[in-house]
């Protein structure tokens, strides 16, 4: 007998509650198991042989074999003497059978009283059923911990979108699409380090907080340093501090980290997100754009195993070579305006007007610009596309193309509408820099509160010609693992407060 804690005694009850009660009826088990001196939290370790899913891959040569597993119960039958439990840890899911005679009466009894969602581990012997199915035959069970709160039903308890972001466990518990679909995200992840580890780049971390914002148009989470006596801000980007170390000497570096933007919440955006940033010295955004569409096959190839993915009722083909369209042929094929009548913003105010795109009052020249091709065009790029040669307007961190000083050397990589990837030939003329961000402070752009001083004095040492690339890893998720909402790749997205 086990003495129960004054806690416990008041929150467990001492009498078996109705069926229909089954939060109540667990905690009922819980007690009686706690007062019969078998507590179901006590275990520290149980050492499994093998995971569920290497017993199925190899089962004929482990039929007979001892084996010692552990998970979670996602179904149970019982008929009389024996017991049949289906066990499920990250990876797979097998029969446990379980009866009086390999059990005794004692240990069935308590395997009787295991509900959906117990922990447990197992031991005993791999075997096939009369009817073929392969399962393992337990001589022991160890209980790891009990589940007081009942798994949604099956079809029920999980159609609310709202339950799944908010308690992506159960979600990951019931479904082993989503599990799938996220061990998938963190290997694509783990193969974009291996693909750019082989090409010579370094990866690096850079700090989170930052004292100064910048290196994108967007507003930031801002908090308050009280060691310092000074706000900071969440970045909004990674590349001022990257280029920095273009200046240092590294050639090749990139980091693959968190971004915050303290902007709206929807289906493509959530305020914090991943971000791919690299940055390679004595190229150029041509040789950026053979990188990415390069990164993206190998992506496709290595973690998908196919070029054509099934997004939005939509196939997209990501065979290469990509179509490389011009900023200026699109603008005027689709929404009848050149980069011309975008050159002042009293002149892109009115060709918004004209064409029915709403804006922030206030808004930025740049904003306004972006607003007309968000609206406009983006919703045309369907199949991979790079769109090359921005307006120098849009464009503050890349250099202009001489012949035509109006744009700059950038492009930007669309698939299904959606925006997967901003690549520059990096400016870095330090005059010419700062010009830019002077005009940006001045016009109370969000990101440019105030000059990176330490940035420009960085640039005045001199950095060499550079092509860098941002790619949003969830935007990219989303189109090659076919889900509409960015939502379903991101393990705990931002929600309101339930």
């Amino acid at each position: 007998m086990c003495k129960l804690t004054p806690y416990e005694e008041e929150r467990l009850p001492r009498e078996q509650p109705p069926p229909d009660d089954q939060s109540g009826m667990r905690r009922f088990k819980l007690r009686r198991l706690k007062e019969s001196g078998r507590d179901p939290y006590q275990t520290v370790r149980f050492a499994c042989t093998h995971g569920i899913a290497g017993i199925l891959a190899d089962f004929d040569p482990l039929v007979g074999q001892q084996v010692r597993i552990a998970g979670r119960i996602m179904a149970k039958r019982a008929h009389g003497k024996a017991l049949f439990l289906d066990l499920a840890d990250q990876d797979g899911r097998i029969q446990l059978y379980a009866s009086v005679d390999t059990l005794g009466a004692d240990e069935f009894a308590l395997a009787k009283e295991l509900d959906l969602g117990d922990l447990i581990g197992a031991e005993g012997e791999v075997f096939r059923t009369r009817t073929g199915e392969e399962s393992v035959k337990a001589r022991t069970l160890t209980m790891l911990a009990k589940s007081l709160a009942p798994l949604p039903e099956k079809w029920h308890g999980l159609a609310d979108v709202e339950i799944r972001y908010r308690q992506r466990y159960l979600d990951l518990m019931t479904s082993p699409e989503v599990r799938a679909r996220f061990k998938l995200r963190s290997r694509i992840v783990a193969e974009m380090r291996r693909f750019l580890d082989g090409r010579g780049f370094m990866e690096v971390e850079t700090p989170a907080l930052e004292p100064v914002c910048g290196g994108a148009t967007a507003e930031p989470f801002i908090t308050h340093y009280h060691a310092l006596d000074a706000d900071f801000y969440l970045r909004i980007a990674i590349e001022l501090r990257l280029k920095r170390l273009l200046v240092g000497g590294f050639q090749r570096v990139y980091e693959i980290g968190r971004i915050f933007r303290n902007e709206g919440i929807d289906t493509r955006h959530n305020p914090e997100f991943t971000m791919l940033e690299l940055y390679w010295a004595y190229a150029d955004y041509e040789d950026i754009l053979s990188l990415t569409q390069e990164l993206v096959v190998h992506l496709c190839d290595v973690c998908l195993g196919t070029r054509r993915v099934e997004f939005a009722g939509t196939q997209l083909n990501f065979e290469p070579p990509f179509p490389r369209l011009q900023f200026a042929e699109l603008l005027q094929l689709h929404a009848g305006v050149t980069v011309a009548d975008l050159a002042t913003r009293d002149s892109a105010v009115a060709q918004a007007r004209r064409l029915g795109v709403e804006f922030a009052a206030g808004a930025s020249h740049e904003k306004i610009i972006d607003r007309i091709w968000t609206e406009k065009v983006e919703p045309h790029l369907i199949q991979p596309t790079f769109v090359l040669d921005y307006p120098v307007v849009v464009s503050p961190l890349a250099k202009r193309i001489p012949e035509r000083p109006h744009l700059a050397y950038r492009f930007e990589l669309f698939a299904h509408s959606l925006e997967l990837a901003n690549a520059f030939s990096e400016l870095n003329d330090p005059l010419e820099q700062r010009m830019r961000m002077e005009q940006q402070v001045a016009q109370s752009t969000e990101g440019y509160r105030e000059l990176d001083e330490d940035f420009l004095t960085a640039l005045e040492y001199g950095m060499p010609p550079s092509g860098g690339l941002g790619l949003g890893i969830e935007r990219l998720l989303m189109v090659l693992l076919g889900q509409p909402s960015i939502r379903e790749v991101i393990l705990f997205p931002q929600l309101r407060k339930d």
